[in-house]
C-alpha cells in the first residue's frame, strides 16, 4: 500500500480522504433574528411612552406583603428588545463560527422575548397581571402535558410508538369522574384513572407485539375507539344521571407549612394538589430509574438493540409489555389530572393534549426533565391564554386559544434540530 509522503501532496492523481465540512444551518439564527425583530417594533416601539405595566407578586396568603410592580411599558419593553437583539446577533456569529452555545442561548433569548409580550400585553391595563396566578395555573394547565410525555418516554425507550396518549388521556379522566363522583371521593378517582389508562395500553401493546401491527396505526384506531366510546357514554349515561355520575369532588389543596407563604414560588409549588407534588416526584424518581439502575438500563437496550438485549438474557417483548402497560397506567393519571379541579366530564375533553405530550416528549428528549421543562412551556402558553383572556389583552381572543398549539410547532420545528429516536422504535421483535 502506497504511503502520502511530502513530495505527492499536490499530486492530481492523489484521492484526498479529508472529510467535509458540515453544513452550517441558518434556521435557528435567522428565526431568532425573526422573532427579536417582532419584539422591538411590535412590543417596544409600538407602547405609548406614557403607559405603565402593573405586575402583581403577592397574593393575600403570603407571609409578606410585596406591592405591585409598576414597569414603565415602552422603556422596559425596549430594554428588553435589545438585549432580544443582542442575542440574535450572538446567534449569527455562533452559527457563521460553527460554535455552539448550549442550552442557555435559547433559553434566555425565550425568556426575554417573554418578558417583552408581557409588558406590552399589560400596558396601561389597570387590572395588571397576577404573576402568582399566571404560574401556579400554568403548572396545573401542565399536568396532564407531563404525565403523557412520561408515558411516551416509558414506551418508546421500550421499542413502541405510543400515539394512544390521547385516548388514555380521555379513558382516565371519564373513569376518575365516573368513580369520583359514584363514591364521593375524589382520591378513589384518582386511583381509578390509571386502570383506564393501563387498559387502553394493554390493547396497544396485545396488538403491537403480539399480531405486530403497525403502531401508528393502532394509536390512531385506538384514540378513536377510545373518543367514540366515551361520546357514547357521556350521551347516554352521564347526560342522564349528571348528579350521580358526571359531578367529581374537587381534589384539596394540600398547603405546606411556611413555604407556602413565600411570595410568587409559594402559591406555585407549595400551594397545590398532591397531584403536583406526585407529579415532581414522579420525574425525579424517574430521571435516577431511566439513566442510573439496571431495570432502566435493560428498558433502553431494549429500546435500541433487541437482539443484543436477548442474547444477554433479556425478555424483549415481556420488557415492552410491562413497560408499556406501566405508561399507559400513568397517561391515564394524567388525565385524571385534568379534572382534578372538580370539572366535569365533556366530549373530548383532552383537546389535543395526547398530542401535545408527544411533541413534549420529542423535545425533552426521551429524557423526564426534558419532557417536564417542555410541558411546562406549553402549559404556559395555555395559562397565557386564560389569565389574558380574563384581564383583556390587545390580542385577538382567537389567537389567544391557538397559543398551546402555536407552542408546540414552534418549539418542535424551531428549538430540537436534530433528534435521534430509540433505533428499534417501532420494530417488532419475533422471537
Amino acid at each position: 500500500m502506497s504511503t502520502l509522503t511530502p513530495d505527492r501532496l499536490n499530486d492530481p492523481e492523489v484521492v484526498r480522504t479529508d472529510p467535509a465540512p458540515t453544513p452550517v444551518s441558518w434556521r435557528n439564527a435567522i428565526l431568532y433574528g425573526v422573532i427579536a425583530l417582532v419584539a422591538l417594533f411590535g412590543f417596544a416601539l409600538s407602547t405609548a411612552a406614557a403607559d405603565v405595566s402593573r405586575l402583581i407578586v403577592s397574593t393575600s396568603k403570603d407571609a409578606v406583603q410585596i406591592a405591585p410592580l409598576l414597569l414603565p411599558s415602552r422603556t422596559t419593553a425596549l430594554a428588553l428588545a435589545v438585549i432580544a437583539v443582542v442575542l440574535a446577533a450572538l446567534a449569527f456569529y455562533a452559527t457563521m463560527n460553527r460554535k455552539r452555545f448550549g442550552p442557555m442561548l435559547p433559553v434566555a433569548f425565550g425568556v426575554v422575548v417573554l418578558l417583552a409580550f408581557l409588558v406590552w400585553v399589560v400596558a396601561g391595563n389597570e387590572s395588571g397581571l397576577p404573576l402568582p396566578h399566571l404560574l401556579s395555573t400554568a403548572l396545573t394547565a401542565a399536568l396532564p402535558l407531563v404525565f403523557g410525555g412520561i408515558a411516551g418516554l416509558l414506551c418508546e425507550r421500550s421499542g413502541i410508538i405510543n400515539i394512544a396518549i390521547e385516548g388514555q388521556l380521555l379513558a382516565g379522566a371519564f373513569l376518575a369522574v365516573v368513580v369520583g363522583t359514584a363514591t364521593g371521593s375524589p382520591y378513589l378517582g384518582l386511583i381509578a384513572a390509571p386502570i383506564a389508562g393501563a387498559l387502553v395500553g394493554l390493547l396497544l401493546a396485545l396488538f403491537s407485539i403480539k399480531y405486530r401491527v403497525d403502531q401508528i396505526i393502532v394509536g390512531v384506531v385506538l384514540n378513536v375507539l377510545v373518543i367514540g366510546l366515551t361520546n357514547y357514554l357521556f350521551s347516554t349515561v352521564l347526560t342522564q344521571n349528571p348528579g350521580g355520575l358526571n359531578s367529581p369532588p374537587r381534589v384539596p389543596v394540600i398547603a405546606i407549612p411556611v413555604l407556602s407563604q413565600i411570595p410568587v414560588l409559594g402559591p406555585v409549588l407549595f400551594r397545590q394538589t398532591i397531584i403536583v407534588y406526585l407529579m415532581f416526584a414522579l420525574v425525579a424518581f424517574l430521571q435516577v430509574m431511566v439513566f442510573r439502575s439496571r431495570w432502566g438500563l435493560r428498558m433502553r437496550s431494549v429500546g435500541e438493540h433487541p437482539e443484543a438485549a436477548d442474547t444477554v438474557g433479556i425478555d424483549v417483548n415481556r420488557t415492552r409489555y410491562r413497560n408499556t402497560v406501566l405508561g399507559s397506567a400513568i397517561a391515564g393519571f394524567g388525565g385524571a389530572a385534568l379534572v382534578s379541579v372538580g370539572l366535569a366530564f365533556t366530549k373530548e375533553l383532552t383537546a389535543g393534549r395526547g398530542y401535545i405530550a408527544l411533541a413534549a416528549m420529542i423535545l425533552g428528549r426521551w429524557n423526564p426533565t426534558g419532557a417536564l421543562a417542555a410541558a411546562l412551556l406549553f402549559g404556559f402558553a395555555d395559562s397565557l391564554n386564560r389569565v389574558l383572556g380574563n384581564i383583556g389583552s390587545p390580542v385577538p381572543s382567537q389567537l389567544l386559544a391557538m397559543l398551546p398549539y402555536l407552542a408546540t410547532i414552534f418549539a418542535v420545528a424551531g428549538l430540537v434540530g436534530r433528534v435521534r429516536p430509540p433505533a428499534a422504535e417501532g420494530t417488532p421483535y419475533p422471537k
